[in-house]
């Protein structure tokens, strides 16, 4: 495992005229990069080392960067909930992470450290879930939920599970794919419970669904765990319509729906990661088409200050009614009779 600048140069993805500033940058960020993902740099400049590797620019801060872009301190009425819509609410049982990305927007609060709720302050967070009957879905994150033991993963489920007006579980992580080791028989036994439990895996780059991804995937699918795909519109590691088409072929192979495509949150030190939304809309309109609808996700933009997502992808439908083909073409469209 490689969690500082020294053992990056030892690897050979870091020069030794990086230390000092490499040390730097670890004393403000975590760094961790387990086997399976140092398995697939190919150069630190590659699309898996970019996401890892720390970065001299990570200390620079940019115009409309925040340490926290999308509002989840103000949004926190207990530790470790974060409400921010109406029949929802984020759970984040702990702060650490199985890899630490470079362009994270939770990176001012994750790390070794932990962050793990007490025993009393999940109790606080589940008085409050009860609380609050609106609440249909609990969102696991973190920080990685699947980097929680499996009891203590499956003793959280279970008590979600018996707040009657809880309809919905769903557990963001990167485990499958960052350390796919970590998905057990005794972690995939876990995720059963009385309430539906989902999974958003993130992974941005084809390369990460490896066989042994594959397999971890495989095992909690066969938990009865329906799988998502999320993933970060991210400049040299899938910018281009090729990139992207090759992850979400890849996520499909594994039996992941691609989900969510997010617009770079803007966190300190990310903007070397920054693809102009514009780009972005372009780069989906080329597929559109050119994949399979099971393939296409749903591109968003967290507005910054915790206002929520909102739909960015590309439009079809002009302002005169008329709408544009995957080619471009335009087509006026036949008004419909009147019901008399």
């Amino acid at each position: 495992m490689i969690r500082d600048a020294a053992t990056l140069i030892a690897a050979g993805l870091a020069t030794e005229g990086s230390l000092a500033v490499l040390d730097q940058v670890g004393a403000r960020y975590a760094v961790a990069i387990p086997p399976a993902m140092q398995a697939l740099i190919q150069d630190p400049a590659d699309p898996i080392g970019l996401q890892f590797i720390p970065h001299p620019d990570e200390l620079l801060l940019a115009p409309g960067e925040d340490p926290d872009p999308i509002g989840d301190d103000a949004l926190s009425p207990v530790p470790g909930i974060v409400h921010r819509y109406a029949d929802r609410a984020l759970l984040k049982p702990l702060l650490v992470c199985p890899v630490y990305c470079r362009f994270c927007f939770r990176r001012e609060h994750v790390g070794p450290g932990g962050g793990v709720l007490t025993d009393a302050q999940l109790e606080a967070a589940y008085a409050w879930l009860r609380a609050h009957p609106s609440i249909r879905e609990v969102i696991l994150t973190g920080g990685d939920p699947l980097m929680l033991s499996p009891r203590r993963l499956a003793a959280i489920l279970a008590a979600l599970s018996a707040i009657p007006h809880i309809e919905l579980l769903r557990i963001h992580t990167r485990v499958p794919v960052a350390d796919p080791a970590r998905v057990t028989p005794a972690l995939a036994d876990a995720l059963a419970c009385e309430t539906p439990v989902w999974m958003v895996v993130h992974a941005n780059h084809a390369r990460e669904f490896t066989p042994d991804a594959a397999a971890a995937l495989r095992r909690i699918g066969a938990a009865g765990v329906p799988l998502l795909g999320q993933s970060v519109l991210l400049r040299g590691v899938n910018d281009s319509a090729d990139a992207l088409e090759a992850l979400f072929r890849a996520m499909l192979r594994a039996r992941v729906k691609p989900y969510y495509l997010h617009q770079l949150d803007p966190a300190p030190g990310t903007a070397r990661f920054q693809v102009p939304i514009p780009e972005g809309q372009a780069i989906l309109a080329s597929l559109r088409g050119r994949v399979t609808g099971l393939a296409w996700p749903t591109y968003v933009l967290d507005i910054p200050g915790g206002h929520g997502k909102v739909p960015i992808g590309p439009g079809y439908l002009d302002p005169d009614g008329a709408v544009r083909d995957p080619a471009g073409q335009r087509h006026v469209l036949a008004r419909e009779p009147r019901a008399e």
